[in-house]
């Protein structure tokens, strides 16, 4: 790429986090260009022509619950570009008795439905919704409490207050509740994390989720995920960006002159490009770095929309089946010690019932996954559609078409979802603040001072909110300052 033009930064890779580091940096008045492997931008925020033509299907994200809580979309002006569909209910979990539990915005008609253990319910959320989204903010950040992002003034006693709840195993959590509807509640909410239920940290993510629901909703966007790639780029595009799709980039030899380089990349992608540019103690570090367990994915088309035998299903975007705690914690563990469950925790969404632009009226676009072991490479189709019926009898009579997805064809979509890891790396105690390396601090750093890490792979980890970018462009632009009172191009 000779006779090019010399940018303050480069980003490769398109995905949420790619794009915010982009258009924090632009925003700073930087001149930024994103090159995207793929042909389409977004990373896991893309929306494809359907299984069936004229039906829209994400790839990857398509519940955007940290989108409204995060700093970086609420101080972006993103979220005015958006048009959010929200479903009545965040979540259901139906239950073998034909009920279903659901986690509304409202905390006290979610309360409502817990029976005996309303009270405890109140008790454990109510503190923390008060500081609600500064604690948000302060939790998204590379070191909660210690680094300043917009938002984030939240006294230490709400931190506290989360860590006491949050940083414990979830089935301590559930210790507090009587109920197995709220005991089952919460573990579908903990088993977002990938890790045991009976490990820490698996209880913060329960609680995270659950304060992400009463403060804005799990919404979807509208026309697809992809519709947020796309305000993404236009507004990064409005700030005098550039965007490249269809540029791999396979070595460093293959970018264009920059000062500072950003890599929306998990480590294995980005050892594959940088080589032996770093020192040998730091490239062990990142091949050292541990994917989570993988996922299997399944697309439908099914006719009339999932026939839930509790009508409560109806109401919500997301569906959570496991059954009972006790069934879902038997299920993750399996999977983490490399045994496929025959009743897996399946995440299922249903988001044409709430966006009709995705699918014509008479039929419904439905995905769902469970967690597999990894590197597992069978077909967990009958296990998740078992698991389907066994909550809305009669599913596969409605079912017109499906598409299955291996963790390894994720993968080769998208190079970031190493063995169909969606979450950037596995978020155990060891890996979620110092992602990928504790050394250097913070790990947005590298060992060469223009290379900036900015994937999921970093602090605050997987999941759309943009804050890992957010933050690897702040210290990018310090870096960039400093050349600039060095006087060094």
């Amino acid at each position: 790429m000779t006779g090019e033009r010399t940018w303050d930064a480069v980003v490769v890779g398109s995905g949420p986090n790619g794009l915010a580091a982009a258009l924090t940096l632009a925003a700073a008045g930087r001149s930024v260009l994103v090159l995207e492997a793929q042909d389409q931008l977004g990373g896991g925020l893309r929306t494809e022509p359907g299984i069936v033509p004229g039906l829209l299907h994400d790839h990857c994200a398509t519940v955007l619950a940290l989108v409204p809580v995060s700093p970086f979309f609420r101080t972006s002006g993103l979220l005015n570009r958006l048009a959010f569909v929200q479903p009545a209910a965040a979540l259901a979990h139906p239950l073998d008795d034909g009920s279903a539990v659901l986690l509304w915005p409202e905390l006290e008609r979610t309360a409502a439905g817990l029976a005996s253990d309303a009270e405890a319910y109140r008790r454990a959320m109510r503190p923390l919704l008060d500081e609600g989204l500064p604690l948000l903010a302060a939790l998204l950040s590379p070191a909660p409490g210690m680094t300043r992002v917009p938002g984030s003034r939240v006294p230490w006693s709400a931190l506290l207050r989360f860590a006491l709840l949050g940083l414990q195993p979830a089935t301590r959590l559930f210790a507090r509740f009587r109920t197995e509807r709220a005991r089952a509640l919460l573990a579908g909410l903990a088993a977002h994390s990938t890790l045991p239920l009976d490990w820490a940290p698996s209880a913060a993510f329960a609680v995270v989720l659950a304060l992400c629901a009463h403060l804005a909703g799990w919404p979807l966007a509208r026309g697809g995920s992809g519709s947020l790639a796309a305000s993404m780029a236009d507004a990064l595009l409005a700030r005098g960006g550039a965007l490249r799709c269809g540029s791999p980039v396979r070595r460093l030899e293959d970018l264009p002159p920059a000062r500072a380089i950003l890599f929306d990349l998990v480590p294995r992608g980005v050892l594959a490009v940088t080589g032996e540019r770093w020192p040998a103690w730091y490239r062990q570090r990142l091949a050292r770095f541990r994917p989570a367990p993988g996922v299997f994915k399944v697309d439908w088309v099914v006719r009339d929309g999932v026939p839930w035998r509790a009508p409560a299903c109806d109401l919500a975007g997301t569906v959570h089946l496991g059954g009972t705690a006790a069934e879902i914690a038997a299920a993750e563990r399996a999977v983490v010690n490399g045994q496929m469950p025959d009743r897996p925790f399946v995440i299922l969404v249903q988001p044409s019932r709430f966006d009709r632009s995705r699918a014509p009226a008479g039929c419904e676009v439905v995905w769902a996954y469970c967690h597999v072991p990894s590197d597992w490479d069978g077909d967990a189709t009958e296990r998740i559609e078992r698991q389907i019926e066994r909550f809305a009898p009669g599913f596969r009579a409605r079912v017109v078409a499906r598409r299955i997805w291996r963790p390894r064809d994720l993968e080769r979509m998208n190079p970031n979802l190493v063995g169909g890891d969606l979450t950037g790396g596995w978020p155990t105690l060891t890996q979620l603040f110092t992602r990928p390396s504790w050394r250097p601090w913070p790990p947005y750093r590298t060992p060469d001072p223009m290379l900036f890490l900015c994937s999921a792979a970093t602090p605050p980890g997987g999941g759309v909110h943009g804050m890992c970018g957010y933050w690897a462009a702040r210290y990018a632009d310090r870096w960039l300052q400093r050349l600039e009172r060095l006087g060094t191009s």
